[in-house]
């Protein structure tokens, strides 16, 4: 009787095994000739979500300065927080998803970043909305960390590009629809809802995840976490951002501004030292080493500061020649619209077998050719408007070819560190992207906004140039490193 009862109860502590265990995908899914794409299309959910928040919230900065009587630089922290955080864990999250399972991270990812949005919309003040903000990106840093490794390890390396095409259509898809979703609802419902709105998506996406996801086969074990490094990486990647910031027009002393440049460079020469020299590192530098895996990054991170620039640049010129915001949004969304179209049909049209590599100098070459437009054409709809949308399809044949060529570099095991520094990439991308365009105009001061949009051009031109040089210097086979999935 004693025996039996032993045998059949349940083993002790068994139940924390359900939170820290992957669950695999229902044999009927898995089976499936094309399942992954199932895997891939619950991916582009975050992708979508992350996006879409990022251009739908600045869309409050007038209710909520209204509604907590606040002022503009005040209310600027709902995004730079949110920017800050996510840059400083994607990195982090990545490594612990190596380890403990990309599945099980982004799921929980999800959970946070729903909890937090939810918690948003009913944040009591503009301190308590910031504090949300943060732990919305702790959640979105895990998403977003394992976005490009699911997507990599799911996918046959034959079909690689074409879902990472797809994801980057879903990133550009959000990026379209935050400002006309945001004004619909902030100016219907309120702003609240810009941040509920995420929690429907959330709880689809939890569910669709859990089934359709692979579990994780290749993991790299970590004997520690690297609490130093993290801290060195964070203040690495703030101070940096905050530099940049301030000195686009933020009221902080010259003398403070010199100062975050200073903790950035020392903070990130300690990182890296601490990288070469700690037994557990973050980050694997010798990743860095891979020709592909470095010059891609460089790329990456030119692509979306050209990605992002003109959502600062159009909008300040066309409204200052008395074209409303609707308008300015409008053609702003021909920018995103080309790069959906590039990343999901480029593989249609252009020739299957055509090396990424040279994918993405085709891709720099035309955003490149589009982005030198801004300076000699006039800044009309009329010349922006194809300005636009050559400069979207050029990064949208660009993007999904150069993530391919970085995700291809890196072995399985590490895939999950390997997608969070493209996300870290893209972000400090983003950032810069918004920073130096805020930047070019402020410095031309008094020489009026021609003179600064050319300015601004000027900027996006040579990010397009550093692209180029990236895609040319990369090497010239494509990498065949192999991904399972189970």
């Amino acid at each position: 009787m004693a025996t039996d009862t032993t045998t059949s109860s349940p083993p002790p502590r068994r139940w924390p095994a359900v939170l820290t265990a992957e669950r695999p995908r229902p044999e009927g899914i898995r089976s499936l000739p094309n399942g992954w794409w199932l895997a891939v299309g619950a991916v582009c959910f975050g992708a979508f979500m992350g996006q879409l928040d990022a251009s739908i919230v600045t869309l409050t900065y007038g209710s909520l300065r209204t509604e907590f009587h606040a002022s503009l630089a005040a209310v600027e922290w709902v995004s730079l927080a949110y920017l800050l955080t996510l840059v400083a864990l994607l990195v982090p999250a990545g490594r612990l998803a190596d380890a403990h399972g990309r599945k099980l991270l982004y799921l929980y990812g999800f959970a946070v970043f729903t909890l937090a949005s939810a918690a948003c919309g009913f944040a009591p003040s503009l301190t308590a909305l910031v504090a949300f903000r943060v732990l919305q990106a702790a959640g979105a840093a895990m998403m977003q960390a394992n976005s490009v490794a699911l997507v990599t390890t799911s996918a046959p390396r034959r079909r690689m590009r074409s879902a990472l095409g797809v994801q980057a259509a879903a990133q550009a898809l959000g990026l379209a629809l935050g400002p006309t979703v945001g004004g619909a609802l902030v100016s219907t419902l309120g702003w609240r809802w810009v941040f509920w709105v995420n929690v429907p998506v959330g709880v689809l996406a939890l569910v669709g995840g859990h089934y359709l996801l692979p579990r994780t086969r290749a993991r790299t074990r970590v004997a520690r976490f690297d609490w130093p490094g993290l801290f060195l990486l964070a203040s690495a990647t703030t101070t940096a951002l905050l530099g940049v910031s301030a000195a686009s027009g933020l009221p902080v002393p010259d003398w403070a501004v010199a100062v975050l440049f200073v903790v950035a460079a020392s903070a990130g020469w300690g990182f890296v030292r601490r990288q070469r020299r700690t037994t557990a590192p973050l980050l694997d530098l010798t990743l860095l080493r891979v020709r592909a895996v470095a010059f891609g990054l460089v790329g990456a991170l030119s692509g979306y500061l050209v990605l992002f620039g003109p959502l600062v640049l159009v909008p300040v010129v066309l409204t200052a020649r008395g074209s409303s915001d609707l308008t300015a949004g409008l053609v702003l969304t021909a920018l995103p619209a080309g790069f959906a179209l590039a990343a999901t049909g480029g593989d249609r049209l252009l020739p299957r077998g055509l090396p990424d590599r040279t994918r993405c100098l085709a891709g720099a070459g035309v955003f490149t050719l589009a982005v030198a437009g801004l300076l000699v054409a006039p800044l009309t709809i009329g010349a922006l408007l194809p300005v636009l949308a050559l400069t979207g399809l050029g990064l949208g044949m660009f993007t999904p070819a150069n993530n391919a060529m970085i995700m291809g570099s890196i072995p399985a095991r590490s895939s999950g560190t390997g997608g969070g520094l493209v996300n870290m990439t893209r972000g400090q991308g983003t950032a810069l992207g918004v920073a130096l365009v805020t930047l070019a105009l402020h410095l031309a001061g008094s020489a009026g906004l021609p003179t600064g949009s050319r300015w601004a051009a000027a900027v996006l031109l040579a990010a397009s140039a550093v692209a180029v040089g990236a895609a040319w210097l990369t090497p010239r086979t494509d990498p065949g490193t192999t991904h399972a999935a189970s």
